[in-house]
């Protein structure tokens, strides 16, 4: 006869340390690429064996903050599409694109420091959020409301000019222009319009 699983609300505990860490670490390393690990796993509220258990080195900590946070841009198009109007629902995530990319600039540097390491990891991909794209631009290419045949990789095409603005400026006007000159773009020649 099987015993049941006493560890069942220490994954959960578990989970929940390795969220708190990554929260932590995300506001850490966006201020300071270097920040050093100890710190992380204070302000956390961890100690450094449970801290090295999920992340046992640098590059690995900064490559699932990456991730991590990649996931939350990818997954709030679900969300959104849910709750909106397709076209409404592109243009907010856009919007949360356009405030991840600034306001994770420091991030970049963290990613910079731990990619450019001879033998180091390979720099992440951002599938998650090409694949949260393309669902947001065939929802609305279905309900014709932009123009037919739009990939995600025209689309980061059209919103490049995003990674030059200087994110310690006052960003978010100019962003949401460039995002509204975009989605003026795509709407040319849809179907509804």
């Amino acid at each position: 006869m099987s015993q049941p699983k006493k560890d069942a609300p220490l994954r959960v505990d578990a989970q929940r340390n390795r969220e708190r860490i990554l929260r932590v670490a995300m506001a850490e390393l966006t201020l300071r690429a270097d920040a050093p690990l100890s710190v992380i796993a204070k302000k956390a509220g961890v100690g450094q064996g449970t801290f090295y258990r999920n992340f046992p080195h640098r590059e690995a900590l900064v490559l699932e903050v990456y991730r991590y946070e990649m996931q939350q841009v990818a997954d709030a198009a679900g969300e959104l599409l849910r709750t909106r109007p397709p076209e409404r629902a592109l243009r907010e995530w856009m919007d949360r694109l356009a405030r991840f990319a600034m306001t994770k600039a420091g991030l970049a540097d963290a990613i910079r420091l731990v990619t450019s390491a001879p033998g180091g990891p390979a720099k992440p991909g951002p599938t998650p959020v090409m694949e949260a794209a393309g669902t947001l631009l065939r929802a609305c290419e279905d309900a014709g409301v932009v123009r037919p045949g739009v990939t995600p990789d025209d689309f980061f095409l059209a919103i490049a000019g995003l990674w030059q603005i200087d994110p310690r400026e006052d960003w978010e006007p100019r962003a949401g222009r460039l995002l509204d000159l975009v989605m003026d773009g795509l709407r040319a020649g849809a179907p509804n319009r």
